[in-house]
């Protein structure tokens, strides 16, 4: 399970999120066995969204990341709570493209960078809030970052990381994310600048087994830390029967009575968790008469 904690500093300058995602990413791999670049483009963008996820204030909000950068991966989406599950898929999970110069997964070669990433946060309202910036390197952090800077004007630090092991399982994923506060003093942005430069990646740190805590004391060395908020977030995907039902009570009788395929059923395929949901002509027939009598 996974582990995600929040922080603040006590002199109220910092606040910082630390994520262990390695069995959300692990599980969306299972799923949707996605090819290793996708893994990690995914992965990266699950971990994002569930620290973003528990920032929300209401219980029933969620936070939602898409990015399309043009490339061969098609739109990659994350959908979080405000307790951080979190749910995702891409357009082509399965993508083989040359490993970077490096020899590290060519994410932003997969994701593209000529598109936008796109924030919708949805609280109940009417409308929900959407933000949207041009991608700036397509790794997803640094995009993040510039989102946070552009969009909130908050001074954002993010990392992560998806380490996938040959045989495509992963063996190692997470996340960083800071904000400086109002009225953080200059003092406070030097430190925490010399503390980045020196951090090791998020995926070094957890495969040398370093807890979410640990990981954010090293992040924030030199302050005091308060750990205000403990989560045990999972990758959970809200579809169900009914929701399939109410989706498809929106149709004409016409419409939903010429679904059906040449063994008499229609088959809906949910994007978030390959559940597959099956209905006859008699049920849909049945959802139709239900329809009436609701009128």
């Amino acid at each position: 399970m996974g582990k995600l904690i929040r922080c603040l500093t006590t002199d109220a300058t910092v606040m910082a999120m630390v994520v262990d995602s390695t069995d959300i990413v692990s599980k969306a791999e299972q799923i949707h066995q996605s090819s290793a670049v996708i893994t990690a483009a995914q992965g990266r963008l699950l971990t994002a969204a569930s620290m973003m996820g528990v920032m929300l204030k209401g219980r029933n909000d969620t936070v939602t990341l898409k990015i399309n950068g043009g490339g061969p991966s098609g739109v990659v989406m994350a959908v979080a709570d405000s307790e951080g599950n979190v749910r995702g898929y891409a357009t082509q999970p399965i993508v083989e493209i040359p490993l970077k110069p490096n020899g590290k997964l060519d994410v932003s070669g997969a994701l593209g960078t000529d598109g936008f990433l796109y924030v919708l946060r949805d609280t109940g309202g009417k409308e929900p809030y959407i933000g949207c910036v041009p991608l700036v390197t397509g790794e997803i952090a640094e995009d993040l970052t510039a989102y946070y800077a552009q969009s909130e004007q908050t001074p954002t630090v993010c990392a992560l990381g998806v380490l996938v092991n040959p045989d495509l399982t992963v063996k190692a994923a997470g996340g960083l994310l800071l904000q400086l506060l109002p009225f953080c003093p200059e003092s406070v942005i030097d430190r925490i600048e010399k503390n980045i430069a020196s951090l090791p990646p998020m995926t070094v740190m957890l495969n040398e087994g370093l807890t979410p805590e640990e990981i954010v004391r090293k992040a924030l060395d030199g302050f005091e830390v308060d750990i205000l908020d403990e989560y045990e977030p999972t990758y959970r995907c809200n579809c169900s029967r009914d929701r399939v039902e109410h989706a498809l009570s929106t149709l004409k009788a016409d419409e939903l009575l010429s679904l059906p395929n040449e063994t008499g059923v229609v088959e809906t395929t949910c994007q978030f968790c390959d559940a597959v949901y099956t209905f006859t002509k008699e049920d849909l027939q049945e959802l139709l008469k239900k329809n009436s009598e609701n009128l």
